[in-house]
């Protein structure tokens, strides 16, 4: 039987090398005999991976579709995890396993990595609420993104319709994890660090305020970053395995990884009181900022894009993955306990 060929794309970011590291270290037989190879933009970084015996594909950047459909046409199945919010790299990536699957008569896979900020209202500019809790069994996820994005065009959102249309076009079966917050440090060579809750706390380290938007009322999810990883995995093994027919793909082929809930102000005042207990503070108070003070802080100056990432109710229950078989370890108690290890991370690079 010919080895199956994975790609990952991200494996020196956050979520991508954590995924890469989970699938090295797995303990499924059908993920043990695949090649594994990372997709990545520098020679430094691809010795490393060599050196580790992993196989490192050159590419220039993201806009360089050709160069991206021609390496992924080498692949039976591309794991997305380098941009949520850049719809020419995921098609030319589908696009190459198109032309992978015309010449080899076989099925290929595409697993993208989106987020639930697709899914957020605007409670700050008051221009749309949205008070429903998503499930991924819903049948009615892209065609909600399709809604949401006429009426508002988001990258990432652009994206997973880009996905899902692309995928359709040229027989891919395409797979999307929506995640949440995710926290934790992850387990790759490169990044350990995730992006919204470490925005905000380099900005506290800057000025020693910790700041919210508004209130801080704005509900979302939080995952664990391994946690995740694992989801990965276990769709990967199905797909592996040949149980992919009972795995839902294309407009159906929704994945969530929330584990927990927390509000914008939990947020805050978990930083905050971080920073005392480090003794980098002396009291634990939050600030409230506008819009567009928190747009300034942590979204360089894009006000769509703090309020859906920093400010937004998102809401969502991972039911599908749960019934995939997947078992998050992490509880609310660790997602508490997990700010300290980021603003002790943070100063240590300062």
């Amino acid at each position: 039987m010919d080895v199956l060929k994975v790609l990952i794309t991200g494996a020196t970011g956050y979520i991508g090398g954590t995924v890469l590291s989970t699938l090295l270290a797995s303990q499924q037989h059908v993920i043990q005999k695949c090649e594994i190879a990372a997709l990545v933009r520098r020679e430094d970084q691809a010795r490393i991976l060599n050196d580790k015996g992993i196989k490192a594909e050159l590419f220039r950047d993201l806009d360089a579709s050709d160069e991206i459909e021609r390496v992924a046409s080498s692949y039976d199945m591309v794991i997305h995890t380098a941009s949520g919010y850049h719809p020419g790299s995921a098609q030319a990536l589908i696009r190459g396993l198109g032309e992978r699957k015309r010449s080899t008569k076989k099925e290929v896979y595409y697993i993208h990595t989106s987020g639930t900020s697709n899914l957020g209202d605007h409670p700050i500019s008051a221009t749309y609420h949205e008070p429903r809790i998503f499930s991924d069994k819903d049948p009615d996820i892209i065609s909600y993104e399709r809604l949401r994005n006429a009426q508002q065009s988001y990258h990432q959102r652009t994206t997973d319709l880009v996905v899902v249309d692309t995928g359709d076009e040229m027989g891919v079966k395409t797979y999307i994890i929506m995640s949440p917050t995710i926290y934790g440090m992850g387990t790759g060579l490169f990044n350990k660090q995730s992006i919204q809750i470490p925005t905000m706390i380099k900005s506290a380290l800057q000025t020693r305020v910790v700041e919210v938007i508004g209130e801080g009322s704005g509900v979302w999810g939080h995952v664990d970053v391994v946690d995740l990883s694992d989801l990965y995995e276990i769709i990967v093994a199905k797909i592996l395995s040949g149980e992919d027919d009972g795995l839902p793909f294309g407009e159906q082929g929704m994945y969530f990884s929330a584990t927990g809930d927390q509000t914008w102000k939990e947020v805050a005042e978990g930083i905050a009181g971080a920073l005392v207990d480090v003794g980098f503070c002396e009291k634990s108070e939050v600030k409230s900022v506008t819009l567009e003070e928190g747009a300034e802080r942590w979204s360089g100056g894009d006000t769509l894009l703090a309020e859906v990432g920093f400010a937004s109710n998102s809401r969502t229950k991972p039911e599908r993955s749960m019934e995939l078989g997947w078992k998050p370890k992490k509880t609310g108690e660790d997602f508490q306990r997990h700010f300290k290890g980021e603003v002790e991370a943070l100063l240590q690079e300062k």
